[in-house]
Protein backbone atom coordinates (compact mmCIF):
# COMPACT_ATOMS: atom_id res chain seq x y z
CA UNK A 1 0.00 0.00 0.00
CA UNK A 2 1.30 3.44 -0.83
CA UNK A 3 1.15 6.42 1.49
CA UNK A 4 -2.12 7.85 2.79
CA UNK A 5 -2.55 11.45 3.91
CA UNK A 6 -5.25 10.34 6.39
CA UNK A 7 -3.96 7.13 7.89
CA UNK A 8 -0.65 6.03 9.36
CA UNK A 9 -0.14 2.75 7.51
CA UNK A 10 2.50 1.72 10.05
CA UNK A 11 -0.34 1.08 12.47
CA UNK A 12 -2.10 -2.16 11.70
CA UNK A 13 -5.61 -1.14 12.55
CA UNK A 14 -8.78 -0.20 10.75
CA UNK A 15 -9.31 3.52 10.18
CA UNK A 16 -13.01 3.35 11.06
CA UNK A 17 -12.53 1.06 14.07
CA UNK A 18 -9.86 3.42 15.40
CA UNK A 19 -12.10 6.43 14.77
CA UNK A 20 -14.91 4.78 16.75
CA UNK A 21 -12.52 3.78 19.56
CA UNK A 22 -12.57 0.03 18.82
CA UNK A 23 -9.06 -1.38 18.67
CA UNK A 24 -10.11 -5.03 18.92
CA UNK A 25 -10.37 -5.85 15.21
CA UNK A 26 -6.94 -6.56 13.76
CA UNK A 27 -5.61 -8.28 10.67
CA UNK A 28 -7.03 -8.74 7.20
CA UNK A 29 -6.85 -5.08 6.30
CA UNK A 30 -7.88 -3.95 2.85
CA UNK A 31 -7.13 -0.67 1.12
CA UNK A 32 -10.15 1.56 0.46
CA UNK A 33 -9.91 4.44 -2.02
CA UNK A 34 -12.11 7.18 -0.59
CA UNK A 35 -13.04 8.54 -3.99
CA UNK A 36 -13.58 5.40 -6.06
CA UNK A 37 -14.91 4.66 -9.50
CA UNK A 38 -13.50 7.10 -12.05
CA UNK A 39 -11.69 8.96 -9.23
CA UNK A 40 -9.85 5.90 -7.91
CA UNK A 41 -6.62 6.95 -9.63
CA UNK A 42 -6.92 10.43 -8.14
CA UNK A 43 -7.41 8.92 -4.68
CA UNK A 44 -4.22 6.94 -5.26
CA UNK A 45 -2.31 9.96 -6.57
CA UNK A 46 -3.26 12.21 -3.64
CA UNK A 47 -3.16 9.57 -0.88
CA UNK A 48 -6.90 9.61 -0.26
CA UNK A 49 -7.22 6.07 1.00
CA UNK A 50 -7.39 4.20 4.27
CA UNK A 51 -7.01 0.67 5.60
CA UNK A 52 -10.26 -0.99 6.64
CA UNK A 53 -10.96 -4.31 8.33
CA UNK A 54 -13.25 -6.93 6.81
CA UNK A 55 -16.14 -5.68 8.96
CA UNK A 56 -15.92 -2.27 7.27
CA UNK A 57 -14.79 -3.34 3.80
CA UNK A 58 -15.87 -6.12 1.50
CA UNK A 59 -18.37 -8.07 3.57
CA UNK A 60 -21.49 -6.25 2.33
CA UNK A 61 -22.85 -6.24 5.88
CA UNK A 62 -24.45 -3.28 7.65
CA UNK A 63 -21.06 -1.80 8.59
CA UNK A 64 -19.48 -2.09 5.12
CA UNK A 65 -18.34 1.28 3.73
CA UNK A 66 -19.84 0.25 0.39
CA UNK A 67 -23.35 0.17 1.89
CA UNK A 68 -24.27 3.88 2.06
CA UNK A 69 -27.91 2.80 2.22
CA UNK A 70 -27.22 1.38 5.71
CA UNK A 71 -24.61 3.75 7.14
CA UNK A 72 -22.94 7.07 6.40
CA UNK A 73 -19.36 5.79 6.39
CA UNK A 74 -18.68 6.58 2.75
CA UNK A 75 -19.83 10.18 3.17
CA UNK A 76 -17.87 10.47 6.42
CA UNK A 77 -14.68 9.31 4.71
CA UNK A 78 -15.24 11.68 1.80
CA UNK A 79 -15.56 14.58 4.26
CA UNK A 80 -12.41 13.54 6.11
CA UNK A 81 -10.62 13.05 2.79
CA UNK A 82 -11.58 16.51 1.59
CA UNK A 83 -10.44 18.11 4.85
CA UNK A 84 -7.09 16.31 4.71
CA UNK A 85 -6.63 17.23 1.04
CA UNK A 86 -7.44 20.90 1.71
CA UNK A 87 -5.03 21.03 4.67
CA UNK A 88 -2.25 19.73 2.43
CA UNK A 89 -3.20 21.53 -0.79
CA UNK A 90 -6.21 23.87 -1.06
CA UNK A 91 -9.97 23.97 -1.42
CA UNK A 92 -9.60 25.37 -4.93
CA UNK A 93 -7.47 22.44 -6.04
CA UNK A 94 -9.88 19.95 -4.45
CA UNK A 95 -12.77 21.47 -6.42
CA UNK A 96 -10.70 21.48 -9.60
CA UNK A 97 -9.69 17.82 -9.18
CA UNK A 98 -12.88 16.28 -7.73
CA UNK A 99 -15.51 18.82 -8.80
CA UNK A 100 -17.74 18.40 -5.75
CA UNK A 101 -17.76 19.78 -2.23
CA UNK A 102 -18.42 17.07 0.39
CA UNK A 103 -18.33 19.39 3.41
Amino acid sequence: MSKSILHDYKKFDCYLCRMFGDYSIKGGMQEHHIFGGPNRGLSEKYGLKVKLCFKHHGQRGPDDVHRPDLNGYSDLLKQKGQRAFEEKYSHELFMEVFGKNYL
